[in-house]
């Protein structure tokens, strides 16, 4: 048995299949034993040492090569293709493809003579050759060839084999490649050709001989024709060749990678923030409209790509445990530059975020509003817990923190129950740090105006929803010790409003 193994070191084979043009971009998958063979002759033109060369000994290498046609063992393959344009005359140019086959440039293509056992002397010139040869098809299809003393593999491309499995009924894929005639074959079907052109008067003198330049006595000068000489002379194959049919299972040459599923696990994230584009951007007095916009955007984007009940609670805020009263997200528009319009936008998950859900709010690329202006939306960082985000001063440490939006109590205010005692009491219950003192204001500044919370739009859309303060106010607060942002109090904190931002 003649086992011989072709890798393709740049994961890459080119070969366009005879009489084919190469703008077609089909490709010639597996290497056919016409160019295998016709490699292994130019190998010995070209490289082979000159006192080591036997013309006698290369056919009846090659000739015993081309009594049977091989069988294969065919890697899995993509059939890919370039197209460039090649300049020409002028301002003409001329669109060419490349096409080849993308595989493995570890994984060999094996083909298989299992009826032929060579001689000594026969394979020491098959291993030189193999040794010498660069490529394989096109000069880009670099290659390494060897002989195998032994392989237990299986062939998945069998010439002349049944295309129906009797037994599994599976259909196979047939392919048609070419291989040289046995020498003996070529001198009975040379001989044929020229008595044909001796009798043929629909031809020229001067095409018959061309004609029979293309039929040379020897057979390796045969196989060894230029393919533009056989061309000229009218050839639709080589006539010193032989159509061999192959089956193979369907899909060998895909026109299309196979998709592999990835599995690969995802920290948790607490936080997103994406740059927002649009003309023009939205106001930052409009805060608590763009956090709605903002959720309604996350929710409808997870729906999309799972499901309505895969949206988790911490993204929805809805069936929350008891004790989950702010770990769920806080939908955060944010003026990074101070211009008085929102140019980013955080989503704060206190409790977290992995899976299918962090890619769903990961994809998140529009924010639409009711009137249907749209702003584009690109992630710009994701953190986990240890709060760094970007360039976001939100999420910086401070003792003193100072209104960026409007405080809106969340509990009725009552005589001993002011909105300076509601907003102690919320700092306990979140478990920050003790307010040593606590300032309220009654503007801040923002690009140069001096802006009142009534300036403010301050009310949920949510239909129902008790709103114990409907006028808002702006606190200066400082901690006992330094805490992290972000910091968002009162009611609608988790849609922008009760916003802080640290004091430099």
């Amino acid at each position: 048995m003649l086992v011989i193994s072709f890798t393709f070191p740049g994961g890459r084979y080119h070969a366009t299949p005879w009489g084919r043009h190469v703008n077609e971009a089909d490709l010639e998958w597996p290497p056919s034993p016409w160019r295998i063979v016709r490699a292994l002759i130019a190998v010995w033109h070209r490289k082979l040492d000159p006192a080591r060369r036997d013309v006698d000994l290369l056919i009846r290498l090659l000739g015993r090569v081309s009594s049977e046609a091989p069988h294969y063992q065919v890697p899995e393959a993509v059939h890919a293709h370039t197209r460039h344009y090649m300049p020409g005359k002028g301002d003409k140019r001329t669109l060419i493809f490349d096409a080849f086959a993308r595989l493995d440039a570890n994984t060999p293509v094996i083909a298989v003579w299992r009826g032929i056992h060579l001689a000594g002397d026969e394979v020491e010139l098959l291993d030189s050759l193999l040794a010498k040869l660069g490529f394989l098809g096109r000069a880009e299809s670099w290659a390494d060839a060897v002989r195998l003393p032994e392989w237990l593999g299986e062939c998945n491309c069998v010439a002349n084999g049944e295309e129906l499995d009797p037994e599994t009924g599976e259909v196979s894929e047939r392919i048609s490649l070419y291989m040289p005639m046995a020498p003996a074959n070529y001198d009975v079907f040379r001989r044929a050709q020229i008595d044909g052109l001796s009798k043929r008067a629909d031809i020229t003198p001067k095409d018959r001989k061309k004609i029979e330049a293309t039929l040379p006595e020897s057979w390796i000068s045969a196989v060894a024709l230029d393919t533009s000489e056989l061309r000229s002379a009218g050839w639709n194959m080589p006539p010193a060749a032989r159509k061999v049919n192959y089956v193979q299972p369907a899909g060998l040459l895909r026109s299309v990678a196979r998709i592999r599923p990835r599995f690969r696990e995802r920290q948790s994230v607490n936080t997103l923030r994406f740059a927002m584009y649009g003309k023009p951007l939205p106001l930052i007095q409009d805060t608590v409209r763009v956090g709605e916009w903002l959720r309604m955007a996350a929710m409808s984007v997870v729906k999309r790509k799972h499901n309505e009940d895969s949206i988790p609670p911490i993204i929805s805020g809805h069936d929350l445990a008891d004790g989950n009263r702010h770990q769920h997200a806080f939908w955060l528009p944010e003026d990074a530059d101070g211009d008085g319009h929102i140019d980013h936008l955080l989503i704060h998950i206190p409790a977290g975020l992995a899976g299918p859900a962090r890619q769903a709010l990961e994809s998140l690329s529009h924010l639409w509003n009711h009137e249907g202006q749209k702003w584009q939306l690109l992630l710009e960082s994701s953190s986990g817990s240890d709060g760094k985000i970007g360039s976001s001063t939100l999420f910086k440490e401070g003792n003193t923190w100072t209104s960026a939006t409007p405080y809106l109590h969340p509990w009725h205010a009552k005589k001993n129950f002011t909105a300076a005692d509601q907003i102690r009491r919320e700092c306990r219950e979140r478990g920050l740090p003790e307010v040593q003192n606590l300032q309220q204001i009654s503007t801040i500044r923002i690009q140069g105006r001096e802006l009142r919370p009534t300036h403010f739009h301050r009310f949920r859309s949510k239909r129902g929803l008790v709103q114990p303060d409907t006028h808002g106010s702006f606190w200066r607060i400082t901690f006992a010790e330094p805490i992290p942002g972000p910091l968002a109090l009162g009611f609608a904190c988790h849609f922008g409003l009760g916003l802080f931002a640290p004091c430099e």
